[in-house]
């Protein structure tokens, strides 16, 4: 599915007419005319307009402008978003020079940016349910080894709920025991990597729109190509589409992505296998074949 068809970004005589225009308010906040972030960033590149398919990757290395592309798309959509960006006083000014083009038979149920950070507060979610959970499950390791051995009499109805609790530290096993008294859904037995795949496999709804700012961090190779599974298969069975800045040559690899390598002047699109990234790692294991 494709919801945001294109999207059009200032050119450079859009940002020199802004800049001419604004001088004064420059030096009001101490910034110069070189330093007025995100302009001057993408005329130099050659890139005005960005068509977009059901899958569509921002490739390009650290400070080539994945990341603030992807930001100034979700800005100006207003798409949904939890993590803080660089957001400076010209984000808006510059916001308004650009223009998009949506589907007009198909509206996202959700349209969301999701960043590393987002991901990362997740996982950290994770340890501390995890960690009251521990706590919790040694409280009741030792309420129930306590239990077995000092005797209880019931002295009224009112004593009765704990005869009951008594009752099961004798009918059951600890495992028992404390599994039905935690009353907790604990996040068990993942790593980092695996909770933070889970993250896109819980939060990723049907035909929706989403931006994901270098999805593969915390991933381990298999668990990259899992997500490049789970982002094909929900683009083409469950109406999603996806614009998605990357390093990772198993997301890039991703069958009908579009590509955008932004390493390039002009930006154009490539191929999966004509990136300077993938062409390392296909260099590393050539060389290195021999101890395969």
């Amino acid at each position: 599915m494709i919801y945001l068809e294109n999207f059009r970004i200032a050119g450079q005589k859009q940002e020199d007419g802004f800049l001419l225009s604004y001088p004064y308010q420059l030096e009001m906040q101490c910034y110069s005319s070189t330093n007025v972030y995100p302009f001057k960033l993408f005329p130099q590149k050659g890139l005005l307009e960005l068509d977009f398919e059901s899958i569509t990757v921002f490739y390009g290395g650290n400070g080539s402008g994945k990341s603030t592309l992807l930001n100034i798309i979700a800005q100006k959509l207003g798409c949904t978003r939890t993590a803080p960006f660089n957001n400076t006083p010209f984000f808006a000014d510059y916001l308004r020079l650009c223009n998009f083009t949506l589907s007009e038979t198909a509206e996202p149920v959700e349209q969301k940016l999701v960043a590393s950070d987002d991901v990362f507060n997740f996982l950290l979610d994770i340890r501390a349910i995890n960690d009251r959970v521990d706590r919790r499950r040694n409280e009741l390791f030792k309420e129930y080894e306590r239990d077995r051995q000092e005797p209880f009499t019931l002295k009224s109805l009112d004593d009765y709920d704990e005869l009951r609790r008594r009752r099961d530290t004798k009918t059951k096993t600890k495992s028992q025991y404390v599994t039905q008294r935690l009353n907790v859904r604990e996040v068990n037995g993942m790593s980092n990597g695996e909770s933070a795949f889970a993250y896109f496999t819980h939060n990723i709804r049907d035909d929706s729109l989403y931006l994901l700012d270098e999805p593969e961090n915390s991933l381990s190779p298999a668990l990259q190509m899992k997500l490049a599974q789970f982002l094909c298969d929900s683009a083409r069975f469950f109406g999603c589409q996806f614009i998605i800045s990357t390093h990772s040559p198993f997301l890039l690899a991703m069958q009908g992505a579009k590509i955008y390598d932004l390493d390039d002047v002009p930006v154009r699109q490539k191929n999966w296998t004509e990136l300077e990234n993938v062409r390392a790692y296909y260099d590393f294991f050539k060389e290195h074949s021999h101890e395969f």
